[in-house]
Parts: C-alpha cells; sequence; structure tokens
C-alpha cells in the first residue's frame, strides 16, 4: 500500500492518486508524474504537502467518477428517489430497463446500478485509508488525517445505510477483501467524532468540525439514536455557524451556493467540450428536460404526482398531512401542449415550483414551462407523468456558469450536490426532538423551515401559494407526521426520501409506498406498479462484488 505514483492532470487542477500494480511502479514516471520519492523527506516519511495530494484525491472520490459509469455511481442518490414516492423513472418505458427495475421493485442482486454504487463508495474509503496509512510518521498532519477520516465516514455510512452488512476496510487492511459480517456503526461514528475532536470548527467548504459535527447527528438519527442526535444536532443548531438562505432557491444556483446554509456539499464546476466534463456532475447528465429551453437530454427522474399532491396547504396556511393524496392537483398528463390548460387555483405551498417543474409557470428562468413538449415519453405511453426536476437543472440567470457539455452532447451540471444543508439539520433536529416527545423543540425548528418559506420571494404572484407556521403540535404523533410531512416539502428530489423512509420503519414505509402505487395510476394510466416488500428498504449485496471476492462477501438474509 505504500508504493504509489501520484499523476497530476492539470485540467481538474487537483491531483490524482493510482494504487497501482507492481508492474506499473516499475514504469519510470513520464513527463507531468510526480513520483513517491519526489514526495518524501529524508527520513524517508512522506510530506505534509504529500498527504495534501492525498486529500485531494480523496475528495475527487466524492464525484462518483472513479469506476464504471458515473450515472450509477452518482453522488446525488438521485435514482435512490425512483425507489420512493418522490420520483419516477422518466424517459420512456424502454429506455434504462435496470433502473425500471429499481422503479418497479423487481431488481435483484445482478443490478449493475447496485454492483457500480457499491465499487465507487468501497474505492472512496480505499483512498481515503490512503490517507491515513501515508500520514504514519509524518509530523503536523492530524487535521489531514480527519479530513481523510471525515470522507471515509461518509464514503462508509452510504455504504451502511444502503446495504446494512458491509465490511470495515481500515487502513492497516492490505485489500478491500473483506467480509461482511455485521454493521459498521461504530466505526463511522468514530471517524466523525475524529474529525470533530482534530479539525477546526469553522464552516467551510471542505470538511470542518461543525459540519462533522452535523454529520454525526446524520448518523446517529439514521441509528434511531434520537436522544443523542438531538444533543448533537442542537450543538450545531447553537453554535451560529449556519443559517437558512433568505432565498429557498439559492441552495439550488451555481452563483449562490456555499452559503450560509451550505453545511457539506459536492463542489462541481461546468467545463466546456475542449476540457471535458470531470468536474461535472456527470451522474445527473441525462436528468434534464428532454428538448426544453436549451435542448438538454435526457428526461429521466420525474417528480410524481404524489408529490406534487403533498404540497397542498389549507385556508389556514398548512400541509393537508391525512389527506393531501385523496385527490390530485391540476395536471396536464396526456394533454398536448397545443391543448388547452388551466392550472390549480387551490393553496400550495410555494415550494412546490422551485420543486416541481409545472405547465404554465416559470421554468426557473426560462419562461413558462409549455408541458409535453420537454416530456419525454409525451404521445407516448406517458409513462412517468407531466412534471419536471426543477433543482438539479440550470437557471437562466447562471446557465454560462453552471452548464457543461461532453462529447456526445450531454450536458454535466456544474451545480453543487448538498450532502447536508442547515434545512436539513433543523429537520432532522426536530425529528428527534418529536421522537423523544419534546414537542417545543420539534415545533421551534419546524417553523423555522416553514417561516423561510412564507417569507422567500414566490415563482408567481398570479399562483395562490399560502404557506404558515403551525400554532402547535397537539401530541407527539401529530409532531412526527409534520416532521416527516416537512422533511418531503422541503428536501424533495433531493436524494433524502430512501432512507427516510427505511428510517420511518418497515410497517410505515410499506403502508406508504403502497398507497402511493395505487393513488398515482389515478394520473397516469400506463404507470405499471410494482409491490413493494420490506426488502426493499435494503439493498442486495451485488452479486458482482461477491463474485469477485471469491465468497467472502455473503449475501443480506432478505435476499437469500
Amino acid at each position: 500500500m505504500k508504493n504509489r505514483i501520484l499523476s497530476i492532470t492539470l485540467l481538474l487542477t487537483a491531483f490524482l492518486y493510482s494504487a497501482c500494480d507492481d508492474a506499473f511502479t516499475e514504469t519510470p514516471p513520464a513527463e507531468g508524474v510526480l513520483s513517491e520519492e519526489n514526495l518524501k523527506d529524508a527520513e524517508g516519511n512522506f510530506t505534509r504537502e504529500a498527504i495534501e495530494l492525498f486529500v485531494i484525491n480523496a475528495y475527487a472520490n466524492l464525484y462518483g467518477n472513479n469506476v464504471g459509469d458515473p450515472w450509477l455511481g452518482t453522488p446525488d442518490n438521485w435514482w435512490f428517489d425512483v425507489i420512493t414516492d418522490d420520483a419516477h423513472k422518466g424517459s420512456d418505458v424502454s429506455d434504462q430497463p435496470d433502473l425500471e427495475q429499481l422503479r418497479n421493485y423487481t431488481y435483484n442482486a445482478s443490478n449493475p446500478y447496485f454492483l457500480t454504487k457499491w465499487q465507487t463508495l468501497i474505492g472512496g474509503v480505499v483512498t481515503a485509508n490512503n490517507v491515513i496509512a501515508n500520514s504514519e510518521g509524518v509530523e503536523g498532519v492530524d487535521d489531514l488525517v480527519a479530513e481523510a477520516r471525515f470522507l471515509r465516514g461518509h464514503f462508509n455510512f452510504e455504504l451502511q445505510r444502503s446495504w446494512d452488512k458491509v465490511p470495515y476496510i481500515s487502513e492497516d487492511d492490505t485489500t478491500a477483501n473483506i467480509a461482511n459480517t455485521g454493521d459498521i456503526w461504530a466505526e463511522i461514528e468514530a471517524d466523525f467524532q475524529f474529525a470533530i475532536d482534530n479539525l477546526p470548527a469553522a464552516a467551510s467548504i471542505r470538511a470542518n468540525g461543525m459540519s462533522a459535527r452535523a454529520y454525526l447527528g446524520k448518523v446517529l438519527l439514521q441509528q434511531g439514536k434520537y436522544s443523542n442526535a438531538l444533543t448533537v444536532l442542537n450543538e450545531v443548531i447553537t453554535s451560529g455557524a449556519y443559517s437558512l438562505e433568505t432565498e429557498f432557491e439559492d441552495n439550488f444556483k451555481s452563483t449562490t451556493e456555499n452559503g450560509s446554509e451550505s453545511v457539506f456539499a459536492i463542489q462541481f464546476t461546468a467545463q466546456d467540450g475542449a476540457s471535458g466534463t470531470e468536474n461535472g456532475n456527470l451522474g445527473s447528465t441525462l436528468n434534464h428536460p428532454a428538448g426544453g429551453p436549451y435542448g438538454s437530454c435526457c428526461g429521466f427522474f420525474q417528480p410524481t404526482q404524489d408529490l406534487a399532491n403533498a404540497f397542498k396547504t389549507g385556508a389556514d396556511g398548512l400541509p393537508l398531512l391525512d389527506t393531501y393524496n385523496d385527490s390530485d392537483i391540476t395536471n396536464d398528463n396526456e394533454i398536448l401542449s397545443t391543448a388547452a390548460f388551466s392550472i390549480y387555483t387551490d393553496p400550495l405551498d410555494p415550494r412546490i415550483d422551485y420543486t416541481v417543474g409545472r405547465r404554465g409557470v416559470d421554468f426557473n428562468g426560462w419562461g413558462l414551462n409549455p408541458g409535453a413538449d420537454w416530456i419525454r415519453d409525451a404521445g407516448g405511453a406517458w409513462s412517468s407523468g407531466p412534471y419536471l426536476s426543477k433543482k438539479n437543472t440550470y437557471k437562466e440567470s447562471d446557465f454560462s456558469d453552471a452548464q457543461g457539455s461532453g462529447p456526445w452532447g450531454q450536458q454535466s451540471s456544474g451545480l453543487n450536490y448538498n450532502v447536508i444543508r442547515y434545512a436539513d439539520v433543523l429537520l432532522m433536529a426536530a425529528e428527534a426532538a418529536a421522537e423523544t416527545n419534546d414537542l417545543a423543540t420539534a415545533l421551534n425548528y419546524v417553523n423555522q423551515v416553514r417561516q423561510r418559506a412564507k417569507d422567500m420571494t414566490p415563482v408567481s404572484d398570479a399562483i395562490n401559494y399560502n404557506v404558515e407556521p403551525y400554532t402547535a403540535f397537539a401530541d407527539q404523533a401529530f409532531a412526527i407526521a409534520a416532521v416527516r410531512h416537512e422533511r418531503r416539502l422541503e428536501l424533495a428530489m433531493e436524494g433524502h426520501r430512501f432512507f427516510d423512509l427505511k428510517r420511518y420503519g418497515a410497517t410505515d414505509a410499506t403502508q406508504i409506498l403502497s398507497d402511493f402505487e395505487t393513488n398515482e395510476q389515478r394520473t397516469i394510466s400506463a404507470y405499471d406498479p410494482g409491490a413493494f416488500a420490506e426488502r426493499f428498504l435494503t439493498f442486495p449485496i451485488p452479486s458482482g462484488a461477491i463474485d469477485i471476492s471469491g465468497g467472502v462477501l455473503t449475501q443480506n438474509d432478505a435476499w437469500n
């Protein structure tokens, strides 16, 4: 693990590291390549500068481009939402059959989405381990080791919450071929605690002590350690390190990213066709309108009717927690753009129109969405409904900064992906408070998020928006329901919904998704519902990974 070569890729303005076999490491370095001897001191230890390069490479693994198709290994987990009630696959019914299996719950351990995501995350763990291993004997690098442990915690957390039974690969292991005998929650917690103890608390775009604290709270919450999670998340909230953006939309614009609400974000940068798209979000490259205002491709990742309905409010400005899906908001499914259409006139939470692209409403500054003309399967089966995703797509005001292009015409977004933003912190803390029956704290944190929704600039003055804070939570059951609904409204289409449902438990998740499968057919006549079952809350260990391991890895019990 110590014999390595570092290659410098100037187009990325970063140093990319490769752990290579002996034959490769015996090859003399080419022009533009640093040998490890150039990066060591007189005692044979790597310098701090060398460790910094290893850290930069570990960050590069956040992009999800380190193995296979980045669309499958994407760090924003958008295709996880396709397994839930938030998103349809999009495109047309025949495109990406492996993704169609995820949507209708017919997938198994051979689905390539699982193998690529697994390998991507394992690769991230290994690069973080390289930083830690190479830091042995190097003075004054505790902060860099802490960044590496933060990143290792991130990659391991993604593995753990997706697959449940995963291997723990430490910096002392000489192979990634480790048995998956159980969970690794304790190791993940230890990594984030080390980062808290050894990084400056001040917020920055790199891992820092406060973002590590927020991440630890997220880890504790996912395990149902509500009291501990609330303590940690309260420390983040009361620190004053973060605050809600005045404008909800500023979390999804390149010109305002890394603002006061950004706790930890993956930094993407658009590149032009000449220099490639390596720093853009290649994982979401096909998730723009099919056609649309900037000639994009390919119409995947469409919001559901169920999600659109969730934004209904009553005359009091509060969500319709139990009845929002009794009927559908007016939509233009199976209505061509040349036909007449009238938009929904009853009250809605204004966040709908920063999240769900609807006909007759401005689409990210590009003008009124014409509906079917921008929907890939319109005029065909209409298999994914009439809506477009807005948070991950370019705004007209920052198009020149955010658009990247690739060799066959694809467009990779330069918009950052918010792994954790401050509204998420508030709502995680609200959930922990509600689960521990601290209703006053839960109410406070939910209302901060709702107040921002009330005060932000609406997309249109002509639409009947109405959102108000809650006056009280009547009891614990109501508080839990309100918090869960608020998370959906605030964080929809951001890759959180699958893990939220998993945390809510098999009984609740099964009921929610079974209801969704039934109700969605009201709007989308061509919708082919699946049959959700508890085992779908845990991914199968990829059969390809088991084969590569020679049987060292074993399958999750639910998938045997």
